[in-house]
């Protein structure tokens, strides 16, 4: 039997100019998501507006990046494809 794979809970979100996310995780790490590619979906698009962009923030039960009820980010998706944080992001 398959057992599901669990990620570290997100602490903080913050998001940055260029459309990234700096994310930090309960465990300590620090990602950065690039969310560029994401904007050419129709679901994405609204965060072309950099005032829906910078809403961004970790759901009730951080498992997520929120921006609204209708757009959001698994934690799994930015743990996988994010990038390790440089000390200076």
């Amino acid at each position: 039997m398959k057992t599901a794979t669990t990620y570290p809970k997100i602490r903080t979100v913050r998001p940055r100019p260029g459309k990234s996310l700096l994310v930090t995780f309960d465990n300590g790490d620090r990602r950065v998501y690039d969310c560029t590619p994401l904007l050419q979906s129709d679901a994405f698009r609204p965060l072309r507006d950099d005032a829906i962009f910078r809403c961004a923030h970790a759901d009730s039960h951080r498992y997520g990046v929120v921006w609204n009820d209708d757009i959001d980010l698994a934690e799994s998706e930015i743990w996988l494809n994010g990038r390790a944080a440089e000390p200076e992001d």
